[in-house]
């Protein structure tokens, strides 16, 4: 398939939304009112609003590999910030998935490249985990599980941010949610991880504004 195909399956789906809702297209363009901003993998078979059913427009998406909340990501951050703070997102969705080429990677320790230092986080991750993780003694579980406590762990990141905290402090209904997609039946595990509030973070990780 080359670029022209796309370009001719884009026309096909413009004209054959406009037949059938002339207004979508007008509505969308008028305003980006999400109430969800997903985080999710970059892999190209997890796509944000297919997997939870929803419409353009109604899902503020950031992608990246391995579904990460690094602290010196401004590109993730200026995201952040422009949900929390502009378009007023109620839900933040950091969304895994089981089988995660990222996390298989963290897991081996051959030399990727420039990938490897992007992955440092998640061999932290199973660093911190390794005595759990010792006791799977099945590898493809393993990995499964390696998905879970990443996105756990990037819950947990998000959640320490000041763009985040700021929110609460300013009384904002906001939430972070841990979920993990199988592509094997395209349905989400939700890890129940929910942070609401800086009062579930360690003392050491919230900001004691005056």
């Amino acid at each position: 398939m080359d670029i022209k195909e796309l370009i001719k399956r884009n026309h096909e789906w413009a004209e054959n939304i406009a037949n059938t809702d002339p207004d979508f297209f007008p509505t969308l363009a008028a305003q980006q009112k999400p109430e969800f901003l997903w985080i999710g993998c970059s892999d190209s078979r997890v796509p944000a609003n297919q997997v939870v059913d929803l419409d353009p427009g109604e899902v503020f998406v950031h992608r990246n590999v391995s579904n990460m909340v690094i602290h010196t990501d401004m590109n993730m951050l200026s995201v952040v910030q422009f949900a929390v703070e502009i378009l007023e997102v109620k839900h933040i969705i950091i969304v895994g998935h089981y089988g995660c080429g990222g996390v298989r990677a963290a897991m081996e320790q051959g030399e990727n490249g420039l990938i490897d230092n992007w992955l440092l986080d998640i061999k932290d991750t199973i660093y911190h985990h390794r005595k759990a993780l010792a006791n799977i003694t099945d590898y493809e579980e393993k990995v499964d599980r390696v998905c879970e406590l990443n996105v756990i762990q990037q819950v947990y990141n998000l959640s320490h941010t000041n763009i985040v905290q700021k929110a609460w402090r300013n009384n904002k209904r906001l939430q972070i949610h841990g979920w993990c997609y199988g592509l094997n039946n395209g349905k989400v595990k939700d890890l129940e991880v929910t942070v609401d509030s800086a009062e579930k973070l360690k003392d050491i990780y919230r900001y004691k504004v005056e």
